[in-house]
This record gives structure tokens, C-alpha cells and sequence, in this order.
């Protein structure tokens, strides 16, 4: 199978020691792409001379939620001119973050916004974290759709080139209705590891209702490892268990699963 891991945090020090390790696993899985995406202008800087270093990962540059504070009157230029490097598929991950509220709304807010900005100038798909402060608050994923709305919708905002790819929102925890929102902005639909946990109807209800056409597979490693190493480090080559998984809720094929969110990361990152 071909496979590929549109989320994992391969820059980050848990794989400092064995990272040439799990890229021969990631490849004896089949991978053959991986996207590392930043959460700050620093890592952002981190992944370029990652995604430099080996030729099957690839960059996302941006601003967490988590740390909008960090922006200032330079950020914009800085992430802007960060974002044309030719290894750069995207700007994220960025979004908003009701649970850790490490930073006030209105702040997360702005920042998402002015990146959405700098996203359709470089005509960038964006990579989108949502996470709200409890199941039941669904604040969160509500502000966030009603942002990517405005930002698909308002005319002169959104270039052609993305209005059939303006992104992903991934590790997608909202029930169906959001999804089916999601679905009709144009976004791709990111499951990862949760979909395997007991308590993840949601997640696989989600799969279930969502065409092949428009789902992603991703790991978000070194978080979400899927059932059956919770609580061990997660890494690309366990995307396999992801597409265990949709295989077991939908009754596709794991070959049809692979090839075509394979095919799906190719066309909204427009990578090779």
C-alpha cells in the first residue's frame, strides 16, 4: 500500500535520538510522504531545515492557537516569507483552542484571521486545530466554522486556486452536522488515532458519512497513538492502524483506503 501521514510532529525532541529509525519504518509501511507542520515561528524555522534534510517530508508554517501571544507587528512578514520556501504545502497549524486557554479569544481569533490572509495571498491551504473546552461546549468548532465560512465565501478573499482545497481541519473531533459544514466549505476531513478509541463513536460516525474523496489519514504523532500501543509514542507507520480502522466502518478495501487518501493529500498539498 501507499500511504502517507499529513500530520506528525517529526521535529519535536521525542524523536531526536531514533528519527532515522522511524522514517525506515514510516518507508517499509509504505509511506511515501509525511507533513510536518510548526505551532510557532521558531519550529516553523525547525521544520524547513527538517523538511530540507529529508526528501519525503514536507512543511507546514504557522502560528498554534496555543501560541497566538508570541505574535507581533513582525510575525506576518516573517511567516509570509517563511512560507515560500518550495517545500512549504501549507500554513499551519493554526485555529483556535477553547481547553488550554493559553491565550484570550480575541487574540486566537486575530491571529487565525491574519493568517487566513497570508494562506490565500500565498494560496496555501491551511491545516486547522479546533478544540473546545468541554464535549458539550462546541464554541470552539462553532467560531471557527463560522471564520472559514467568511473566509470561503467573501468575494475577492479566497483565490481560485484553493476554492476546491482551502484545507483541512485536522484530528476532526466535531460530531456530523460540523462535519457536513466542514464538508460543504471545501475542507478535507483529518482522522487520526481516536478513531480506534472505544469511546470515539463520534469520530467513526463522522467516517462513516464522509466520502473517501475527502478524508485524510494522519498520525499527529507524538500524540493520539491508535489502539494498540495508547500511551507508547506515536509515529507515521502506524497510519496503517488509522486505515484498519475505516476499513473496519466503512468496508472499503484497506488498498482503496490508502490509494485514495493518498491521492487526497496530493491534491490539496499539490505535492509530487
Amino acid at each position: 500500500m501507499t500511504l502517507t501521514d499529513t500530520h506528525c510532529h517529526l521535529n519535536f525532541k521525542t524523536y531526536q535520538d531514533d528519527l532515522l529509525d522511524v522514517l525506515s519504518r514510516a518507508e517499509a509501511t509504505g509511506i511515501k510522504r509525511i507533513l510536518v507542520p510548526a505551532i510557532d515561528l521558531e519550529t516553523s524555522r525547525e521544520v524547513l531545515r527538517l523538511v530540507d534534510t529529508y526528501e519525503m517530508l514536507y512543511a507546514a508554517v504557522g502560528v498554534h492557537p496555543n501560541s497566538s501571544q508570541t505574535w507581533n507587528s513582525d510575525s506576518a512578514g516573517e511567516l509570509e516569507s517563511l512560507a515560500s520556501h518550495p517545500k512549504v504545502v501549507a500554513i499551519g497549524e493554526i485555529g483556535l483552542d477553547y481547553y488550554r486557554d493559553t491565550a484570550p479569544k480575541n487574540i486566537q481569533i486575530d491571529v487565525l484571521k491574519k493568517q487566513l490572509q497570508i494562506a490565500g495571498r500565498r494560496k496555501l491551504p491551511v491545516i486547522l486545530h479546533v478544540r473546545n473546552k468541554t464535549e458539550e461546549d462546541r464554541a470552539c468548532i462553532k467560531d471557527l466554522l463560522k471564520i472559514l465560512e467568511d473566509w470561503v465565501t467573501e468575494e475577492g478573499t479566497l483565490p481560485q486556486e484553493l476554492k476546491s482545497r482551502p484545507g483541512v481541519i485536522h484530528s476532526f473531533s466535531g460530531n456530523l452536522e460540523e462535519s457536513k459544514q466542514a464538508l460543504q466549505l471545501g475542507f478535507y476531513i483529518g482522522i487520526t488515532g481516536s478513531v480506534t478509541f472505544k469511546k470515539a463513536d463520534a469520530v467513526r460516525e463522522v467516517v462513516l458519512h464522509t466520502p473517501l474523496s475527502k478524508l485524510l489519514i494522519e498520525t499527529d504523532g507524538p500524540f493520539i497513538t491508535p489502539h494498540p500501543f495508547r500511551g507508547k509514542r506515536n509515529e507515521p507507520a502506524h497510519v496503517r492502524y488509522i486505515v484498519d480502522k475505516i476499513n473496519e466502518i466503512t468496508g472499503n478495501p484497506q488498498e482503496i483506503i490508502a490509494r485514495q487518501t493518498t491521492a487526497n493529500a496530493v491534491s490539496l498539498f499539490q505535492w509530487e
